[in-house]
């Protein structure tokens, strides 16, 4: 656990944010010596200058594969000196997702040493590892490029659940915009014009409208007004106003056909930005393994999304899944629970002998 803590805090000590890309850089740069050092060898994938570092069996393929991130929301500089205190590691990156990167990379340089010992080599692994650096921007040039790469039966993103949970849905996502337009005029005569403002507010109502189910598990489709933008004086009656939206669905949901109805109900125009899909996992002898080894552990889901959802395009089954963090990834106190990542790696470690052994798939 030294090993994993270690390394964990000093990947967050670089500041990987997507505002300061050569950090990116410099991160996925300190993971190749790690690799090198431990005469591991490794493939660096770049697309659109954004690195992956992708660790296989010579043969490109292998029955497991752990999917991680180095990338992490912007931050003060203060959240990028890590801090241990009471049984936790704070700081940014720390749950999402740099100690899994560490995780991984300790995990595949124990299990080189015991094959090693065994007089095999990086040939005889059974798992393999993906570290990515554009998770919190899409993934893009990350997870969705590299996984073309791979030759896999079953994905664990680590990067959400808990180690008691292990998420196999989540719900997908649709960025929407609102455009409204109006007639421009002086503010003091605003009935000579016709404000966007009051048209995209009297949109957004409608809109809001489609999205009023409500359960204890929130189950359901949900909208996030984000982003608007309007106005260019506060004594002109504007003509332009828009608005953005974060829409979270379910696979109760056809979603071509809401966006059909909520454009026949508004006056402005809806823009979809983005469209992204669910992840369902799906049933795989390797979840059935895992849940032998970890019996206290449960099957879930979750509303937010993870490069997991790339999976589906190259027919991979997987899970997200990952250490306790109490919730607090993107916030000033970030952190990972230290007993809970050791609880991790134990079952991983069983999980991934057990695996290579039995190869379930």
């Amino acid at each position: 656990m030294e090993a994993i803590i270690q390394l964990t805090k000093d990947l967050i000590a670089f500041k990987s944010m997507h505002s300061r890309p050569e950090e990116i850089n410099h991160c996925a740069e300190f993971i190749e010596r790690y690799l090198r050092a431990h005469a591991i060898r490794y493939k660096r994938l770049d697309y659109e200058n954004y690195p992956s570092i992708l660790v296989m069996p010579p043969c490109g393929a292998a029955p497991v594969l752990l999917m991680s991130h180095i990338d992490v929301v912007d931050a003060p500089d203060e959240l990028f000196r890590p801090v241990e205190k009471d049984g936790k590691l704070f700081g940014r990156g720390s749950i999402d997702d740099k100690y899994a990167a560490a995780l991984s990379l300790v995990l595949l340089k124990e299990q080189l040493e015991k094959l090693r010992k065994e007089n095999k080599s990086q040939d005889d692994l059974a798992f393999g590892i993906l570290i990515t650096a554009d998770e919190e921007i899409g993934g893009f040039n990350g997870a969705r490029k590299a996984l073309q790469e791979i030759k896999t039966d079953f994905c664990i993103a680590l990067d959400g659940g808990t180690v008691e949970k292990i998420v196999v849905k989540e719900k997908g996502i649709v960025k929407l915009k609102l455009i409204s337009k109006g007639q421009s005029a002086h503010g003091s005569r605003p009935w000579l014009g016709e404000n966007a403002i009051d048209k995209l507010f009297n949109d957004y109502r409608k809109i809001k409208g489609f999205f009023d189910q409500s359960t204890p598990d929130h189950w359901h489709r949900t909208l996030n007004f984000g982003i608007v933008a309007a106005g260019q004086s506060f004594n002109q009656v504007p003509d332009y106003a828009e608005a953005t939206f974060d829409i979270r669905y379910t696979e109760n949901d056809s979603m071509d056909e809401l966006l059909e109805r909520m454009q026949a109900q508004v006056d402005g125009e809806l823009v979809v930005e983005m469209q992204e899909p669910l992840f369902r996992g799906g049933d795989s002898p390797y979840l059935d393994l895992l849940l032998e080894i970890a019996p206290n552990t449960i099957v879930g889901f979750e509303h937010g999304a993870s490069d997991a959802r790339f999976l589906s395009d190259y027919g991979i089954k997987g899970i997200v899944w990952g250490a306790n963090g109490d919730m607090s990834q993107h916030s000033p106190a970030e952190h990972v629970n230290i007993e809970s990542v050791n609880r991790l790696y134990r079952i991983l470690e069983t999980f991934i002998a057990k695996a290579g052994a039995r190869n379930p798939g």
